[in-house]
């Protein structure tokens, strides 16, 4: 109608989901992403988690904590769950999925590397999962697997690279993780990184306060957030 408009200027978005039942992640899975490493390329994703309170708005702060030295960024294609399934066919995964967003999959590396490389601790802490803008709609998305993915920091361009490189496909994942688990609408499932994290470069380079991360997708949009 054109009527009761909230000048964006004036609004603060939000995650678009902000209390899932579950965030799952996964990790090496995008060709570069393992070759920058010398890691070979996976049989089986590699699943771990985030707990839902790392969850936070596309443009809200991230809050480096005390207790890491090495704060490394992620874009990540995100898919959200729309229907709820268990032992899910591959060839019916999509059906279950309700759009997708974009994500950064923030990882303490120091810690990722301790506490028995259980990568949990590295990557739960508060604001550690920024999403967004929006929940694009699957059938908005013209081909979720040949989309251009994208990680600046303070202008500078980290990572570029396109999810035609993932190596587990948004239905594989989908089958995969619901052989284990029942995905629950609203779980936000983490598809991995590309090539360009910090902890990868020589030298490495960590996020410090004051920078500012902006990641975003083809046809999916850009989150930008300032780490304080």
């Amino acid at each position: 109608s054109g009527q009761h408009r909230v000048p964006r200027a004036a609004a603060q978005l939000l995650a678009p989901v902000g209390d899932p039942e579950k965030v799952i992640c996964v990790g090496l899975n995008y060709h570069d992403h393992c070759q920058e490493q010398a890691v070979k390329v996976p049989k089986e994703p590699i699943i771990f988690s985030k707990f839902p309170s790392a969850i936070t708005g596309p443009f809200d702060d991230i809050v480096h904590p005390q207790e890491t030295k090495e704060l490394d960024w992620e874009v990540e294609l995100a898919a959200v769950i729309g229907k709820r399934g268990r032992h899910i066919e591959e060839a019916a995964a999509l059906e279950h999925v309700l759009g997708f967003t974009v994500a950064n999959d923030l990882s303490a590396r120091d810690w990722q590397m301790r506490n028995g490389r259980q990568w949990l601790l590295g990557k739960t802490f508060d604001t550690f999962c920024p999403l967004g803008p929006a929940i694009v709609t699957r059938e908005a998305v013209a081909d979720v697997h040949n989309l251009w993915i994208r990680c600046s920091v303070n202008g500078q361009r980290m990572q570029d690279s396109s999810t035609r490189h993932l190596i587990f496909g948004v239905p594989a994942l989908v089958a995969w993780v619901s052989r284990f688990v029942t995905l629950a609408p609203g779980d936000v499932l983490l598809t991995g990184t590309p090539a360009g994290v910090g902890a990868f470069r020589k030298p490495p380079v960590f996020l410090k306060r004051g920078d500012e991360v902006q990641c975003e997708i083809e046809e999916l949009g850009t989150i930008c957030n300032r780490v304080v």
